[in-house]
């Protein structure tokens, strides 16, 4: 394999600054033959350069939010060579990415890393809990919403003739009690790529990973409250994941047409079934080095090389860390705040103060 930085065959090159003069539809190989879907949008506003109808392009990112996580872009960031690698296979062969490492290595972060340098717009965020299952991530059905309006309806025009369309349509209309999840937006029929983070699988249910394994393989998924009705209405109009978006199903289908981004995090705290390893490219993030640590600092509170201070906390807190079996870097920004911003002045409780902010992560009390 090439040493050479970038690699002359990444897309992804982990700088942290956007593509420019160059569409990603330009540079993406096509699907492997195994990893290829046909899926097309029954929106009547879908994107039509394409061979055949898609959805239109992903609403883009929030700036503040992506400052938030990631800091600043910025010139001059060494990307590790490993991240990129699979960052780069995973995009091209079409298979979910699995993120693993302590808590605090900036796991999360990598999508949206990956969706500001690929201009791959918002991204779908699936936070996984214990009572997470395979539908709350494809869709949500307010069956009781439905039948309340229906029965608000009924109590306010009594008559059939006292009833209006409005009415009517308001009470059977399916599609406005009917969301997609984050999985669910993800596998609609896009020209390129939707990032999806599927965040802390391992608080998952211990099924959900086989539950996810045909969505995944199949890359489409039917909706049977909107399959029912195809034979008298083919077309329903539902939210998507997306703020104030609506998309058409038809026959309650979708499918995809380029596989989404999927970045899975887990903090190592179980072990996955084979099959579902089997289908992921998996990347396991290291404790970040004091180089890497600089990078983080500078992204989000701007250039600190001629603040002595600040190197001789990253200095220390790399040491705390190690001892510490890690320490996260939000811990690190916290203490730099503190020591630089002005908002708190430097006494003999500084000790006291960074023992607190650095304090350990294991659920281990300090002695």
């Amino acid at each position: 394999m090439s040493t050479r930085l970038p690699r002359p065959w990444w897309i992804y090159r982990g700088t942290g600054l956007p593509l420019r003069d160059i569409e990603l539809t330009e540079v993406l190989p096509k699907a492997p033959p195994w990893r290829t879907f046909t899926g097309t949008s029954a929106s009547a506003d879908g994107a039509s350069g394409t061979a055949a109808p898609v959805e239109p392009p992903a609403p883009p990112q929030d700036e503040a939010e992506l400052r938030r996580r990631l800091g600043a872009a910025r010139e001059g960031t060494v990307p590790d060579p490993t991240e990129v690698d699979l960052v780069n296979a995973a995009l091209i062969l079409r298979r979910p990415l699995l993120v693993t490492g302590r808590p605090g290595t900036g796991k999360s972060s990598l999508a949206y890393r990956i969706s500001r340098e690929l201009r791959l717009g918002r991204v779908l965020r699936w936070p996984i809990t214990s009572r997470t299952t395979l539908g709350s991530g494809l869709y949500r059905y307010d069956a009781v919403g439905r039948i309340h309006a229906a029965a608000t309806t009924d109590a306010r025009t009594t008559a059939p003739e006292d009833r209006t369309p409005g009415d009517t349509a308001a009470a059977s209309d399916i599609g406005a009690f009917l969301e997609l999840g984050p999985l669910g937006t993800a596998l609609l029929p896009h020209a390129l790529p939707r990032v999806l983070l599927v965040d802390e699988f391992d608080k998952a249910d211990m099924d959900l990973p086989n539950d996810l394994l045909d969505a995944f393989e199949a890359g489409e998924f039917t909706i049977p409250e909107l399959a029912r009705l195809r034979g008298h209405q083919r077309v329903v109009e539902v939210r998507s994941d997306d703020p104030d978006r609506t998309v058409r199903i038809r026959d309650g289908r979708i499918r995809c047409r380029e596989f989404p981004l999927v970045v899975i995090t887990s903090n190592d705290e179980r072990e996955f079934p084979p099959a579902f390893l089997r289908r992921c490219l998996h990347l396991h993030f290291k404790e970040p080095e004091r180089d890497r640590l600089a990078d983080i600092v500078a992204a989000h509170l701007g250039s600190q090389d001629d603040d002595p201070r600040v190197a001789e906390l990253i200095r220390l807190f790399a040491e705390r860390s190690a001892q510490e079996n890690g320490l996260a870097t939000d811990q690190l920004l916290n203490s730099i705040w503190l020591a630089t911003s002005g908002a708190y002045s430097r006494g003999a409780d500084w000790e006291a103060l960074l023992r607190a902010v650095w304090h350990r992560l294991d659920g281990v009390r300090e002695t």
